[in-house]
This record gives structure tokens, C-alpha cells and sequence, in this order.
């Protein structure tokens, strides 16, 4: 019996049927589209059974599962090898042609270039696209053809590339609905991957706030974010939508967006920086790396309540306002001098939103170690930080509940650990 001829458009950061660019040229092939994911053990098995961003990428599949089911179609879901279930898929239905858009974190660069060589070797057509940045690798560059390694040169050749063609073009996938593949394929419940529910969920996004960005982004207490970067992260939004949109509302919201693609882009250069410094003259920092003062960092009980407070929100809720995450940051690295790595992978572990490229990018900046980072002299002061930006520690105590009932003494005096850090770095970068 002949198999069933098919194309297949593979979803991954981009959890949306409208505006989706890979999924917009499948449904331009003359072969019905299997809309597949994937849940990948590779990134699965290093998870907590109740991860929250598995959960979410569960819902919004079965959201788009949904919206299939209403033309008679559905979504393909597997899981497990990647590289087993695409050579599963090739003995069930004869492939022509295979559509994604394109991811550029190290693991999955290595992952596509391996499946493309499968569906090369099958005789398979794969075809790759650009969709969750306005601008990609090289797109942005210097005039000598080298990507740019300080944001504001970065930004304002950006925006001087975005005026040319704005608005970017956005695709109407709708129109081509027809063309999906007519199957009922069973949707899995999160249990059979695995997986179970987690208490900590994604907010919705929220954009009525925008217009006065600048004025209230760095004050936590009053809860006035977008709340847009896991859905961006996992592509539930349309960056060519909201790029669009953010043009005509607010300059400093952009510029949010343009940080975005610049850390993607320092990252697909420079993929050392994962775990590497940037800079390599910071290499020869001496670290104190002490593992208790790093639990007491991750528990919330420092003793500086915007610390703590931060830190007791992201665990509770996988959310951290920004102007927090640079103090706490900032408090690890610079008070504590525990190498900004460690930070990073405890807040790959627990962010929501977490992405690669502005994990890395935002925590080299604040070890100076990065890319147009802030000076290593450059030292929060927790305490005035919390005056600024909390004054009447709303925020705090939010998060802190016992905060008024005697709380507890900073573990580190900020002056001596802002001269042992500055005294410190001095000794070890090299010259």
C-alpha cells in the first residue's frame, strides 16, 4: 500500500497559527501540511516533572489543536528523539517537503543541521525561514560586515532598516487553511508526556500600559509589564505584529525588542558566551563561589529585602520584574562574588520567560564580563535601589511577609563588599 504523499510544518518557538511565516509557505505546498511538535527528550529529561513552561507549551498546543479540529483537521504530537521520530515519520508517510522557522540557540542549530541531513538523505525538501526576530544573523552588520558588539550602533542601524520597509510584512496563514492535512490525530494529555501540572502559570500578556512605558517600567510594586516575554520566548505572539504596533506607541518599548534581537544576534556570533565570558580579559577574576551564600541568594533570605523579595518572587511565581533582576544580579556577582554562570543557570532553571541569548546577554552585562556591559566599578546599592524604586516597600512586602515583624540582618555590609569586588576585579583582569 502506497504511502499517504505529505508535507510537514514543524512547530517549535513559534506556538501561533496566525502570522506564522514557516507555516504560511506550507500551506503554499501542493501536498497536504501535518502540522507536528515535537516534545524533545533532549530538553525534556534535564526538566522537574511540574515545569511551568511545559505546562504552557502543553496549553498552547492544545489551543492550536483546537483551532485545527474547526476545518476538520489536527495537530501531530510526539515525543521523544528527535531524530527517532523524524525517521518514524518518514516510514509512515512519504515526506516531500518539510517547513520550519528558524531557531538559533547552539542546541538547536545542531538538532536542525542533523535532521536536515535525514530528510536529505530520504530526498526530502527542507525549508527554513525567519520568524520570531525582524532581523537575523547577518542582517544587521557593520560596514565592514562584522556584527555589531555595542547595542546603540546596533539599534540605530536597526531602526534606520526597519523605517525602510515598515510596516514588515505580516502573512495571512488563514487564507490557506484549506490545505492542512484532514486527520484526527490524539492530542496527548500532559500526563502522557510525562509531565503534571505545575501551580505557577503564564499571565496573559497585556499591553495597555505601553503608552507611558518609560514612567513606570522600573517601579515593581505597581505591576504594570507587559508580561510578553514567555509568550514571545515561546512564540504564542507575533514579533512582526507586535514590532509593528510598538513602533507607533513607544520608543523605550522598542528598544526593549531591539535588546532582544541584539543578544540573539551576539549569540549566533559568539557562541562561546554561553559559558564564557565575552570579554576575555575578565577571565582571570577570582571568584569566591561559597555554595552557602549562594542557597541563602537563591532562598531569598540575604537580608536585603529587594533582593530577597526578588528572589522569593521568581520562585513563587516564575516572574521577576526587570529593575529587580538587575539588582539581584548585581548583588551575586558584585556583593556575594559568585561568577555570574552560576546566577544564570538558576535563572534558566526558573524563569518563565527563559531565553537563552537574554539570560546570557543580561547576566554577562551585569558582571561586566559581556558585550556593552556595565563597568565592573559599577555596584548596586541594594538599599538605595529599594528607596527609588519601593519607597514604601510595597513590593516588599509583597513577597516578604515577615519583613515587618524584625527582619533579618544583611549578610554581607554593602561597603566592604563593594570595595572587595572593585579590588578584586582590578586584580584580575588581565591586562
Amino acid at each position: 500500500m502506497s504511502k499517504q504523499e505529505v508535507s510537514i510544518f514543524w512547530f517549535r518557538r513559534d506556538l501561533r497559527l496566525e502570522d506564522n511565516v514557516g507555516l504560511y509557505q506550507a500551506l503554499q505546498s501542493k501536498f497536504p501540511v501535518i502540522p507536528l511538535f515535537i516534545f524533545d527528550d533532549a530538553i525534556l529529561d534535564s526538566l522537574p516533572k511540574n515545569d511551568a513552561r511545559v505546562g504552557f507549551i502543553h496549553v498552547s498546543l492544545s489551543k492550536i489543536n483546537t483551532q485545527l479540529q474547526e476545518i476538520a483537521s489536527s495537530l501531530l504530537v510526539k515525543k521523544g528523539k528527535t531524530i527517532d521520530v523524524w525517521k518514524a515519520l518518514i516510514e509512515e508517510f512519504e515526506v516531500k517537503e518539510v517547513f520550519f522557522n528558524k531557531d538559533y540557540e547552539p542546541y538547536a542549530l545542531q538538532r536542525d543541521t542533523v535532521i536536515c541531513e535525514l530528510l536529505e538523505t530520504n530526498k526530502t525538501m527542507a525549508y527554513s525561514f525567519k520568524d520570531q526576530v525582524i532581523f537575523e544573523e547577518k542582517e544587521i552588520t557593520k560596514a565592514d560586515g562584522l556584527p555589531y558588539t555595542v547595542y546603540t550602533p546596533f539599534k540605530n542601524k536597526w531602526l534606520e532598516k526597519y523605517k525602510s520597509m515598515a510596516p514588515v510584512q505580516e502573512y495571512d496563514t488563514a487564507a490557506h487553511f484549506s490545505n492542512f492535512h484532514k486527520n484526527r490525530f490524539a492530542f496527548p494529555t500532559l500526563k502522557q508526556i510525562g509531565f503534571e501540572e505545575s501551580n505557577i502559570k503564564v499571565k496573559p500578556h497585556n499591553l495597555k500600559f505601553i503608552a507611558n512605558y518609560q514612567d513606570i517600567r522600573d517601579f515593581p510594586a505597581l505591576d504594570k509589564t507587559s508580561y510578553l516575554s514567555p509568550h514571545l520566548r515561546f512564540g504564542t505572539v507575533s514579533v512582526r505584529k507586535l514590532v509593528n504596533w510598538a513602533f507607533h506607541k513607544n520608543d523605550v518599548f522598542l528598544s526593549e525588542l531591539i535588546w532582544r534581537e541584539f543578544f540573539m544576534q551576539i549569540l549566533f556570533s559568539f557562541p562561546k558566551v554561553v559559558t564564557q565570558n565575552f570579554k576575555a580579559a575578565y577571565d582571570g577574576i577570582q571568584w569566591r563561589n561559597n555554595e552557602e551564600d549562594f542557597k541563602r541568594w537563591c532562598s531569598g533570605t540575604t537580608g536585603y529585602p529587594m533582593v530577597d523579595a526578588g528572589m522569593r518572587q521568581l520562585n513563587e511565581t516564575g516572574y521577576m520584574h526587570n529593575r529587580v533582576r538587575m539588582v539581584v544580579a548585581s548583588f551575586l556577582i558584585k556583593h556575594l562574588m559568585i561568577q555570574w554562570q552560576w546566577g544564570e543557570a538558576y535563572f534558566a532553571e526558573k524563569l518563565l520567560d527563559y531565553d537563552m541569548s537574554a539570560n546570557v546577554g543580561n547576566w554577562q552585562w551585569a558582571a561586566g564580563t559581556g558585550c556593552d556591559a556595565a563597568p565592573y566599578f559599577r555596584v548596586f546599592n541594594p538599599e538605595i535601589q529599594q528607596k527609588k524604586f519601593d519607597e514604601k516597600g510595597i513590593y516588599i512586602r509583597k513577597w516578604i511577609k515577615e519583613f515587618d515583624l524584625g527582619y533579618g540582618k544583611p549578610m554581607v555590609e554593602h561597603a566592604m563588599a563593594r570595595d572587595r569586588a572593585i579590588a578584586t576585579y582590578k586584580a584580575g583582569i588581565l591586562k
